[in-house]
């Protein structure tokens, strides 16, 4: 199963993914490619660290969505890869239709919360602002409705009376870096 990862930050989920490979856990996917919509986001240095081709596509000309020639030049890239799947990992645009109809069922995401609470953007934030005693991060399958489609697994993030924003934070990428190896694994199969 190849793989495409698309990333806008740091890169921390690709590289537990990338790590995964390394180690042989991921059953029979391979990671084809890293693109990335930020010219400096550090997904992009995992490419060489790690054998992966890596680049950078122009995602203008909007700010928070693939939509016109940004969305066109996204499918080449990913196409370009013949992915099996597309993983959004940390990749901080809405997917229009072109690009979502481009790979019809191959696309999921990992958003850092217990979907269906706390959808969209600062998800942790949301979670400690409200109080809860448990969140976490979920794999989902991408569609039309941002952070809506079928769930494909959770892994639950107990807060403690101790933890702050930031510890709290460190325990859900943590979790992330467990769930989607183990989700792209189960996907591939042997």
């Amino acid at each position: 199963m190849r793989i495409v990862i698309l990333g806008s930050g740091r890169g921390s989920n690709a590289e537990a993914v990338l790590r995964a490979q390394q180690a042989s856990a991921l059953g029979a996917a391979r990671v084809a490619g890293l693109l990335s919509d930020v010219p400096d986001a550090g997904i992009l240095a995992l490419g060489p660290r790690f054998g992966v081709p890596a680049a950078y596509v122009d995602p203008a000309p909007f700010r928070t969505k693939l939509e016109g020639a940004g969305e066109a030049r996204f499918i080449e890239a990913v196409s370009a890869h013949a992915p099996d799947l597309v993983v959004l990992a940390g990749f901080m645009r809405v997917l229009k239709p072109g690009f979502l109809g481009a790979f019809a069922g191959r696309i999921i995401n990992l958003h850092p919360s217990l979907l269906p609470s706390f959808p969209g953007l600062d998800a942790i934030g949301q979670a400690w602002r409200r109080g809860v005693r448990v969140t976490g991060c979920t794999v989902h399958r991408v569609t039309p409705e941002v952070d809506g489609g079928p769930i494909l697994d959770q892994e639950a993030v107990r807060i403690e009376p101790s933890d702050t924003l930031e510890t709290l934070t460190s325990k859900v990428h943590a979790a992330e870096h467990l769930l989607l190896p183990r989700v792209l694994a189960r996907l591939a199969g042997p």
